[in-house]
């Protein structure tokens, strides 16, 4: 074995740590005393702007018929045929259902006879009638001259009297006959009543829709026998205009009057499981208060006419009750933290600082911000996850979508 002597290892030790210090010193990246000095962060940046936005109410709603009738016979007898289909939009005077005419044009025939017999009752009291009044005629003419026979004392007043009788009895006769026509006459009258009866019995053995809209499942089948104001036929739903029923708290119960009392009030209907809007307006607030959830019930009108909106589905609603003046960032730049939300704001040396921020609705992909960042200042909106306080931020260029046109 070797044995090196003690002042050439010292020699050699202090020659190895001053070439390591060396290298220490020439390395490139070193800032000055030898700290670390970290490349600037890419980052996407985005303005604040203040914007005019509108003032909304959110809240979820049930759409609902504008008006929903139960079709029913008003007679009975055996349904004959049915003329729409299942689920299909029938309009106003559309026949639906026919009932079996048959024993109700016979009643309008018997109805008829009757009219027709009385009315020759009638007729024929009048003859006697005028007959009866002749009569009259002469009896009086008879008693006239007989009183002045037996003043005269050519004629008994036996003869008198029974003359003076037969003329009374001529103008019962004729009272009697008058009583007889006024009451053939007030039989006709019921005839009368009774042919138009039996005619609106008839009108409804045909059964047409009594409004426009929508048919449900068939209720009653062709070939069962149906009765008078029983079960219905079908239920026929107008949703077009449709209703659009949702509560809001009451605390909004002034706004939401006073804009409606003033001029119209917006309302869009949207869906969770589609992109389809619907555009209406307010048209209803009911007259109380619910206790028990503190809320008011109001209704909205749709013409619905792509009818995206049906009875009894869910939809979302935002009611625009103004609009006022906020300021705005993109939500992407709004991060979660533990003492809340937070964003990045750039500073003028391109160095980010967090600042914490309040924010309110979102507005077409942006939030509006009630305080933490003013109109004017950038904030930082991609590549937040490698930032620090006091990071050095460069502007991330776009990367080009690459040309996939067909080649010619």
């Amino acid at each position: 074995m070797i044995k090196i002597p003690k002042t050439a290892v010292t020699v050699i030790s202090v020659c190895l740590l001053a070439a390591c210090s060396s290298a220490q010193t020439a390395s490139p990246g070193n800032g000055p005393g030898g700290a670390m000095k970290m490349p600037p962060v890419p980052v996407s940046i985005a303005p604040a702007t203040e914007e005019t936005v509108p003032v909304e109410l959110k809240a979820f709603g049930t759409a609902e018929a504008f008006s929903s009738v139960e079709v029913k016979s008003q007679v009975a007898g055996p349904l004959m045929s049915v003329r729409f289909t299942e689920g299909s939009n029938v309009n106003k005077g559309d026949l639906l259902f026919e009932i079996d005419p048959r024993p109700f044009e016979e009643a309008l025939k018997q109805a008829e006879a009757t009219l027709a017999k009385d009315t020759a009752q009638v007729k024929l009291a009048e003859a006697n009638l005028a007959r009866d009044q002749a009569s009259q005629k002469n009896a009086a003419a008879d008693a006239d001259r007989y009183a002045q026979l037996a003043r005269e004392g050519i004629a008994t007043k036996q003869q008198q009297e029974q003359i003076r009788t037969s003329a009374e009895m001529a103008g019962e006769a004729v009272r009697a006959d008058q009583a007889a026509i006024d009451s053939m006459k007030a039989a006709i009258e019921s005839d009368r009543s009774a042919i138009d009866k039996a005619k609106l019995d008839l009108s409804y053995c045909e059964i047409h829709s009594p409004i426009s809209g929508r048919t449900g499942n068939l209720l009653v089948h062709a070939g069962n026998l149906v009765k008078a104001n029983d079960v219905p036929l079908v239920v026929i739903n107008q949703i077009s205009p449709i209703y659009v029923s949702f509560g809001v708290p009451e605390r909004q119960l002034n706004a939401v009057s006073a804009k409606l009392g003033s001029q119209k009030v917006h309302v869009e209907a949207t869906f969770e499981d589609t992109d389809a809007k619907a555009q209406g307006n307010l048209t209803m607030i009911d007259n109380k208060v619910d206790p028990a959830t503190g809320t008011v019930r109001l209704k909205a009108t749709f013409d619905n006419k792509e009818n995206i909106l049906w009875p009894g589905r869910f939809v979302n609603i935002v009611m625009t009750l103004n609009t006022e003046t906020a300021t705005l960032i993109p939500s992407e730049s709004v991060q979660a933290g533990q003492r809340g939300s937070f964003v990045y704001v750039v500073k003028s040396d391109q160095t980010v600082e967090p600042r914490p921020v309040t924010v309110g609705a979102t507005v077409n992909g942006k939030v509006i911000v009630d305080k933490g960042v003013v109109s004017g200042e950038t904030v930082v909106t991609d590549g937040q996850s490698r930032l620090y306080p006091g990071a050095t931020i460069t502007t991330a260029q776009a990367t080009p979508k690459p040309n996939t046109a067909p080649v010619k």
